[in-house]
């Protein structure tokens, strides 16, 4: 088996729909006591060397951002935003 396809695989972000991807981070968002009530926009972006979206915190309070923005970067690390065809 080539390792190299391994790898690509291993890092290969998962398409989702900015419907998937809000559900997503609202679920993880809500399992956390101090996200609980974070309010957020999915922003669509040109793709970067690591996303084609971002986040953008709208209601956060101060002890819940750390917790918040770890919870959408691992997200982000794992989701890309599908482009309609």
């Amino acid at each position: 088996m080539d390792r190299h396809l391994d790898l690509d695989q291993l890092f290969t972000k998962t398409p989702a729909t900015l419907d998937e991807i809000r559900w997503r981070v609202t679920r993880a968002l809500d399992r956390h006591p101090l996200c609980r009530n974070v309010e957020f926009d999915i922003v669509s972006m040109p793709r970067t060397g690591k996303s084609n979206w971002t986040i953008s915190l709208r209601s956060v309070a101060p002890d819940a951002l750390w917790e918040a923005s770890d919870i959408v970067a691992d997200i982000q690390e794992a989701y890309d935003l599908a482009v309609a065809a």
